[in-house]
């Protein structure tokens, strides 16, 4: 928590989001740094006996956090929104979906762990390189006081589209990796989609007569409550099915923010714990697992190629898609930009594949070093294009 705090300042001075910089202290705690400089002081901060109820923790952390990306998902705006923010937002998932599946057919042999067949490695890596990261963006477009502007408005309803196909995708991918032969992940994914529906039909419309309601700014336990065993119950549902605990948290957050009096309340009420407790310790959690050391000579060349072909597919997908759609270049090339941060919501994909054993230890480390990189590169990206439209 406390060097996630520290490198969070630092970002900050740095012109980046905090976010960013938490999430580099992970790494820095792990084996890529402090485990080089001092293995001792590492295996003393973090025996393996420590490791599966800090991954406990930190998944909590993640399935709140999710949640909360739920909740700030406005689906009458996507609604009002529909016909530019699908297009464009669809042109930034199939294309880099395309790439990554492309990509693939040279990873898969060197980077794939053993007996993973080729059609799970590559659907997990076109969904990994596809991923935005809702909430960072968020922050950003707010810190750039682009909040309420057309360029802003389209960002976020794109990403808020983004976010909901990705995760129908990876449900589809998780069931067919964990499935054997097409039965099981059909029934899977039709299983998770009855979830879905009976959340967004059946709760939504009534939430606030379910959950209760209140003008407090804190949402009390007699709200908080019901809230939380409906996203744990939820979450817990879409894990026994066999699609992921986190899908079923997102989709618990799009129902509660049917009461929408409950949704600043309730953010209030979980997102504080969430933010400086559990997920720097899901941070720490990811850090562990990235082995820097573990790239040489020809992985690095195979990481460049991620980073690459991942700012291609999406920064280069958007930027076009939203100039076809009739946008200024400054404000495509912003869009792109925007679009191509991934942060927090690709740690949480990447952790994912390797809990289940899709992504090796080096396709994990490159998969991050992706992740940071296309993240630190949107505020830069915004401070040249802002300076160009003013000609200083």
């Amino acid at each position: 928590m406390a060097a996630g705090r520290a490198t969070g300042a630092l970002f900050r001075r740095l012109g980046q989001t905090a976010v960013i910089g938490e999430m580099f202290a992970g790494i820095l705690l792990g084996p890529s740094l402090l485990g080089r400089l001092s293995p001792s002081i590492e295996s003393q901060l973090f025996p393996p006996a420590s490791l599966p109820p800090l991954h406990l923790i930190s998944q909590l952390g993640v399935v709140l956090f999710m949640f909360v990306v739920g909740m700030e998902v406005d689906l009458d705006r996507l609604r009002r929104r529909a016909r530019a923010t699908l297009i464009i937002s669809n042109a930034g998932i199939v294309v880099p979906f395309a790439l990554g599946v492309w990509l693939s057919v040279y990873l898969h042999e060197d980077y794939a762990p053993a007996g993973v067949p080729f059609l799970t490695f590559a659907l997990f890596t076109g969904i990994a390189m596809s991923i935005t990261a809702f909430p960072v963006l968020a922050r950003i477009i707010a810190e750039r006081g682009l909040n309420g502007t057309e360029l802003g408005n389209t960002a976020i309803g794109c990403a808020a589209i983004d976010d909901v196909t990705a995760w129908c995708l990876l449900a589809l991918v998780l069931a067919v990796g964990r499935g054997g032969g097409l039965w099981e992940p059909f029934v899977a994914v039709t299983l998770a989609a009855i979830v879905a529906l009976i959340a967004l039909r059946g709760v939504r419309p009534r939430a606030a007569r379910i959950f209760g309601n209140t003008d407090a700014v804190v949402a009390p336990p007699r709200v908080l409550m019901p809230v939380l065993l409906f996203v744990f119950g939820t979450a817990l549902s879409t894990e026994a099915i066999g699609v992921h605990a986190l899908f079923g948290a997102f989709i618990a957050g799009l129902a509660v923010a049917g009461a929408g009096a409950l949704r600043e309340p309730v953010r209030h009420a979980v997102e504080p714990l969430t933010s400086a407790v559990l997920l720097p310790l899901f941070f720490a959690y990811s850090g562990l697992r990235t082995e820097v050391g573990l790239l040489s000579g020809e992985a690095w060349l195979a990481c460049g190629l991620i980073i690459l072909v991942a700012v291609a597919g999406k920064f280069g997908a958007i930027t076009a898609a939203a100039k076809l759609h009739g946008m200024p270049w400054s404000e495509s090339l912003a869009l792109g930009a925007l679009m191509n941060t991934r942060g927090l919501m690709e740690l949480i994909v990447l952790n994912i594949g390797y809990d289940l054993g899709i992504l090796s230890p080096a396709m994990y480390t490159m998969m991050v070093i992706m992740a940071l990189t296309t993240t630190c590169m949107t505020g830069p990206a915004l401070v040249v294009l802002a300076r160009r439209r003013t000609g200083h």
